[in-house]
């Protein structure tokens, strides 16, 4: 098979362009039908006077060359041709008769194919080297080193808030970090055609302005974009746009996609989660001043899936150790301190000297707090109180007992969820806090004989601070934060539910509001109690008669069919009348 070139070979590395396909046609106009990077074979039996519009399509379609047959319609490349192409700098290849066209095409095919195959080969190599990197003793970060060398670029593992936990050299992860951050506290509804438009691929050069494409398991094509912070490294990128990850129910808050890439002015970047549930235990960048070919990707996604693996296998541990954590917390409720220290101190672990404070979270918080405390599950509606216990649970202890789940009674009210405790020293308590994103409840300064009483604290601390901080509420930090001391000096109601004090109020004091309009009742009921029964300090607070008062109380008895000298009705009556007043 021979061919040479008649035009379009002067330019630089014009005989170099990547041919994709081979295609015949004798159309005037075969665009339409052409992708790009196709080799157009054709005698021209079509082509007459000046042929510069036909070549001009060609190019603008992306046509890597023209072959033009010779001894068919034409003895010789038509000069016309040869000027156009020379012109718009189409290579342009004179195939003689003996060569068939079909020869051409098979040649291309299996040049494709052995293309192909070694890229196959070498994606698999990489993944061999990438699998040996992950036997080694440093683990991830071996894998995070090898990637970097596989891509030509950086790399760097990530844990679940974005920041670097390890990085190669030059690895810029600042910009990472910035956009994660965004994404997760990202509240912008979705406005259709606004913003970008999720291609589904990433650019394929450098300098073409700033992109950004994501891909999120539950949301719809045509909701996925978004844009990246105003600068990589120093580099300020146009901005094109607000991000929007929404389902069509509202924006997805919270919830990042499941692969994410970055291109910009010489600079290319693959983010993806780490870990196989909804909530990512880590990420890991990659980077480079080239575009990623499908190869790389598969390396990419291999290096993913040995690091997914590696998290997951750490998360395994951490379970583990929780559990061990609760039968640690059993002992202790059970007044075994000395054996709780024994069973801990194999494993590392240290229980905090007195004083300490009890922290409670939510459950999906105890991983966040275990690095820096002692830190044990507790199950949902599980009691410490002495005398109960769960109805799977086995007893451990006066009053401590075990779900089947492993976790341990916490006294904390049914019906609250799954929740975690971490025994903290008094002074570290507030910087052990600020780890947890979401409520937190802190207890009073306790000792292991006052375990029970801090756990139940905590908890109570807690409910407070998720009332005060509802789920989906950007609170951060110690903003989140209860002290059970700061209910305390709220009073007595301010250890209570505010729904419940207030269906309690409006049950107990319904016979008085339903009494015709007769308000005075109540108010008359409220001095009486703030004046502790005095019937001259009550009327003349009302501006009323001694007797006046003495005819209200009576009613308000007979109504409430209860018994106002009795010392306990007084203090209910007291707590619903004050919970009334604070509606």
């Amino acid at each position: 098979m021979s061919a040479r070139a008649s035009a379009g070979a002067s330019g630089g590395g014009a005989l170099d362009a990547v041919v994709r396909w081979v295609a015949v046609s004798e159309l005037a106009d075969p665009t339409p039908f052409l992708e790009g990077d196709e080799l157009l074979l054709t005698t021209g039996m079509r082509m007459e006077g000046d042929l510069s519009q036909y070549v001009a399509r060609l190019v603008a379609r992306g046509v890597a060359g023209l072959g033009f047959g010779v001894g068919v319609s034409h003895e010789e490349v038509p000069a016309a041709l040869i000027a156009a192409a020379d012109a718009a700098g189409l290579p342009l290849l004179e195939v003689p008769r003996e060569t068939p066209f079909i020869a051409i095409g098979k040649t291309v095919s299996e040049l494709l194919a052995a293309e192909q195959y070694e890229e196959i080969s070498r994606a698999f190599a990489a993944q061999g080297r990438l699998t040996r990197a992950a036997l080694r003793p440093e683990g991830m970060h071996a894998v995070i080193d090898r990637l970097a060398k596989e891509v030509g670029g950086w790399a760097a593992l990530l844990d679940e808030t974005g920041a670097p936990r390890h990085a190669t050299r030059d690895a810029r992860t600042e910009a990472v970090t910035a956009e994660l951050t965004r994404l997760r506290t990202s509240r912008h509804p979705d406005t259709p055609g606004k913003g970008p438009s999720h291609t589904g691929r990433q650019p394929d050069a450098p300098g073409k302005g700033l992109s950004h494409t994501g891909h999120h398991p539950d949301v719809p094509d045509d909701v996925r974009d978004g844009r990246l912070p105003e600068s990589v490294g120093g580099e300020r990128f146009p901005d094109v746009g607000e991000p929007r990850w929404d389902d069509g129910r509202g924006v997805l808050d919270g919830r990042l996609p499941a692969s994410l890439a970055l291109s910009g002015p010489g600079e290319h970047i693959v983010v993806q989660p780490l870990g196989g549930g909804v909530r990512p235990r880590g990420f890991f960048a990659v980077g480079a001043r080239h575009a990623f070919s499908p190869v790389t990707h598969t390396v990419i996604n291999a290096a993913g899936s040995l690091l997914t693996l590696a998290v997951e296998q750490g998360g395994a541990q951490r379970a583990a150790e929780l559990r061990v954590h609760a039968a640690v917390l059993e002992l202790l409720l059970a007044g075994a301190e000395e054996q709780a220290r024994a069973v801990l101190e194999p494993l590392g672990d240290r229980l905090p000297e007195e004083p300490f404070v009890v922290l409670a979270v939510p459950a999906e918080a105890a991983e966040a707090l275990a690095a820096h405390a002692f830190t044990a599950p507790l199950g949902p509606g599980l009691s410490a109180r002495p005398g109960l216990s769960a109805g799977h649970g086995s007893s451990v202890g006066p009053g401590a007992s075990v779900g089947s789940g492993g976790s341990v009674g916490s006294g904390l009210p049914v019906g609250t969820g799954p929740r975690a405790v971490a025994l903290v020293a008094e002074r570290g308590a507030e910087r052990v806090a600020r780890v947890v994103e979401g409520p937190v409840g802190i207890s009073l300064p306790s000792g292991w004989a006052g375990l029970r009483a801090a756990i139940d604290q905590a908890g109570r601390a807690l409910e407070a601070a998720g009332r005060a901080h509802p789920p989906g509420a950007t609170s951060g930090g110690a903003a989140g934060v209860v002290r059970f001391g700061e209910l305390a000096g709220q009073g007595l109601l301010g250890l209570l539910d505010p729904d419940a004090a207030r269906a309690f109020s409006a049950a107990l004091l319904a016979p008085l509001t339903r009494y015709g309009s007769r308000a005075d009742l109540v108010e008359s009921l409220h001095a009486y109690l703030e004046s502790n029964g005095h019937w001259d300090a009550a009327a003349q607070r009302l501006g009323v008669h001694r007797h006046t008062l003495r005819y209200r109380m009576r009613r308000v008895a007979e109504l409430l069919r209860r018994d106002l000298d009795d010392p306990g009705v007084r203090a209910e009556l007291w707590l619903a009348l004050e919970a009334a007043r604070r509606r």
